[in-house]
């Protein structure tokens, strides 16, 4: 029995490297130098080529080496018997939220402006902050932990979400009541998650339900914007500049119109990045409770998908 990591143009050595400080005689094998396909019982996928998994026919277990599995779940050759499991680490939690906060501090106290004025040598002290309200889209356990660091900075913070939920500290709008929340915030956070439902999710419609000048986040993933949307909606002033961590295609083509556009802060998806110390207990576990016929942690629901 062996664990397979899949992961082409990503350096599997500390994973490796990780996994072996935990068991020492666990048999991995990497992609595309994988020996012998029957061996393999348990994959550790990243951006798989569509299609793989049925070269694999004792497979019983697939883990994301990342928080999402959206990257999994669109590949609709998988057996849908198949357990997923995904990665979760407090140190994700802790690294989208600070830069979550960075992008609405950095709106809130106009930092791209008073850049500006520092180039042009200008001395304006009009100004100096806007009101904030922000608006959490998808308060899971990342969003979750975004709107809560906000309300501890006394920030006003409203959540959306695909279904109703209880016993909430904050305003808290789902299902058809989009427009109700949108109404209520100047920047908004993505942190959606990637389904049928979600994908394209912020397009032209949503931004002109926008409240003028409203700023967008984008930690989530690139298919939920369209981006041409943004740039019209930016244009029509519904939103006011952008701070985008994700993209439909990565790296992000150098031809491409966000890197001219003085609105739109981009950063190379770095919000927040698996650390393989903390993921690779996790992956094991899993494999370990696999192989016992346990039941798995961190098990994603394919109805929900997430």
């Amino acid at each position: 029995m062996a664990i397979a990591i899949i992961s082409p143009g990503r350096n599997p050595s500390a994973w490796i490297k990780n996994m072996k400080e935990i068991d020492k005689e666990i048999d991995i094998q990497v992609f595309p130098d994988i020996v012998n396909k029957d061996k393999i019982t348990a994959v550790m996928l990243w951006q798989h080529p569509k299609g793989i998994l049925h070269e694999f026919p004792n497979l019983k277990l697939i883990c994301s080496m990342g928080a999402g599995v959206d990257h999994i779940l669109s590949d609709e050759t998988i057996d849908s018997s198949l357990p997923i499991t995904r990665i979760v680490d407090e140190k994700l939690t802790f690294s989208m939220t600070n830069y979550c906060i960075m992008g609405i501090l950095n709106f809130h106290r106009r930092t791209s402006r008073f850049y500006q004025l520092q180039k042009s040598k200008v001395w304006d002290m009009s100004s100096p902050e806007l009101e904030v309200n922000v608006g959490v889209l998808g308060v899971g356990e990342l969003g979750g932990d975004v709107v809560e660091k906000l309300q501890f900075m006394n920030f006003n913070v409203f959540g959306y979400g695909n279904s109703p939920k209880e016993n909430l500290t904050y305003p808290y709008f789902y299902g058809d009541q989009l427009d109700s929340f949108l109404q209520k915030v100047n920047v908004l956070v993505c942190l959606l998650p990637l389904t049928l439902k979600t994908e394209n999710f912020l397009n032209i419609d949503f931004f002109r339900k926008c409240t003028m000048g409203t700023y967008l986040i984008n930690v989530a993933r690139g298919s939920h914007l369209v981006e041409e949307d943004l740039l019209t909606a930016i244009e029509e002033g519904f939103i006011s500049g952008a701070m985008l961590d994700v993209f439909r295609k990565e790296p992000l083509p150098q031809d491409h119109p966000f890197w001219e556009n003085e609105k739109i802060t981009l950063t190379p998806h770095i919000a927040s990045v698996t650390n393989p110390k903390a993921a690779a207990p996790q992956i094991l576990e899993n494999y370990k409770r696999m192989l016992n016929n346990q039941p798995l942690v961190n098990l994603i629901d394919r109805k929900k998908g997430y």
